[in-house]
């Protein structure tokens, strides 16, 4: 007897050239849906979405202190974003930035505190080159195996977070620990000269101009550079690149550093400008949300800059929510949601989804 089945597959097939609609498209989709799914959420437990989305706008970007406020938030979000972005460039998956943020605010701090006497000039500048050296290393980690046994970094990076912030926590109520703080975990606070100038009577720190230029030096590396091309060439293709010769396994090593160390800049610009001493959970997550700043600009590092700033604005605005009845954690909530239309965006942007009809004979 025979008899005739029907099967349907579905197949994803890799584009040769994505849409510059599409890679446009979807950033701007991405957060339409991420906000009409949180307006959904919100009208189910009884709350005016538009209300709410309008508390959190105003709170945001409404008043000069809401305004002042997001940059000061996006400034850790931009160098961190920028840092990753670098990685993810290479198809390197580089989760660890918070953990890199971390370490980055070590070894500003431990400048900071071995150099209360010296000089701006002298302190500032060490403790950017510590903080970033202290990154760099803490990425170079999970880079070595990942780059001669292939290790999967996603794994190593993700769990050297909680061993950093464990570390920091160590050090403020152990050895670090300020003898006046009144038994709060947080060190000394750092002389006059460990700390960034501002912009005004504003918390505008000069880690914002740092994010700029490194915004735009990373830019020119990525696209107008050798050593940018490589990246993206063994991001896109490591057999081809393989196969032309790079040396993928030195890349990977040298890429992770240059990550790392982008992320620690970001710790040592979130306490020489804000907090002013390190203390317990001074990061609520940057590393973590700079992962979806670095994905919604599709690692463009100048679109790096107004992600920031969104998201900035979104944790101000965040707060300015809770005055209606409202959690912080639905932030948190848009956030998710962001990245997972991203994601999902972006393999309809770089693959054809296919759906075959295949008519077989089964006999019996």
């Amino acid at each position: 007897m025979t008899t005739h089945n029907t099967r349907s597959l579905i197949s994803l097939e890799k584009k040769l050239s994505p849409s510059p609609v599409m890679n446009i498209l979807v950033p701007v989709i991405s957060v339409f849906l991420a906000l009409l799914t949180g307006a959904i959420f919100l009208a189910l437990t009884g709350k005016d979405p538009i209300q709410v989305y309008s508390a959190m706008f105003y709170g945001a970007f409404g008043s000069k202190y809401g305004l002042t406020e997001s940059v000061v938030k996006a400034i850790p979000l931009l160098l961190a974003g920028l840092g990753l972005a670098v990685a993810f460039r290479m198809q390197l998956w580089n989760i660890g930035g918070e953990g890199q943020i971390y370490m980055g605010a070590f070894g500003a701090t431990w400048v900071a505190l071995q150099l209360p006497n010296q000089p701006t000039w002298v302190v500032l500048p060490a403790m950017m080159l510590a903080g970033a050296a202290a990154g760099g290393l803490w990425a170079v980690i999970p880079a070595i195996p990942r780059a001669y046994l292939g290790v999967n970094e996603i794994i190593t990076t993700l769990m050297l977070n909680y061993v950093a912030i464990l570390w920091v926590d160590y050090l403020v109520y152990g050895p670090w620990k300020d003898p006046a703080g009144y038994n709060f975990p947080i060190t000394p606070s750092f002389s006059e000269s460990a700390i960034l100038p501002t912009l005004g009577d504003t918390r505008i720190h000069a880690g914002l101009l740092i994010g700029i230029i490194l915004a735009i030096i990373i830019y020119l590396i990525i696209f107008r550079t050798k050593f940018g091309y490589e990246i993206r060439v063994i991001g896109e293709s490591p057999g081809a690149a393989r196969y032309a010769g790079m040396n993928i396994s030195r890349k990977i090593i040298v890429v992770m550093l240059i990550s790392g160390a982008v992320c620690g800049l970001a710790g040592m610009a979130e306490l020489s400008g804000v907090t002013h001493r390190l203390q317990q959970g001074f990061s609520p997550g940057y590393g973590y949300t700079a992962i979806i700043v670095a994905w919604l600009t599709r690692l463009n590092p100048l679109g790096i800059i107004i992600a920031a700033l969104l998201f900035g604005g979104m944790q101000v605005g965040g707060f300015a929510v809770q005055m209606n009845g409202v959690p912080a954690a639905v932030v948190s909530m848009l956030q998710g949601g962001l990245l997972f239309f991203v994601l999902g965006g972006e393999i309809l942007t770089r693959y054809r989804v296919s759906i075959n009809s295949r008519r077989g004979d089964d006999k019996a």
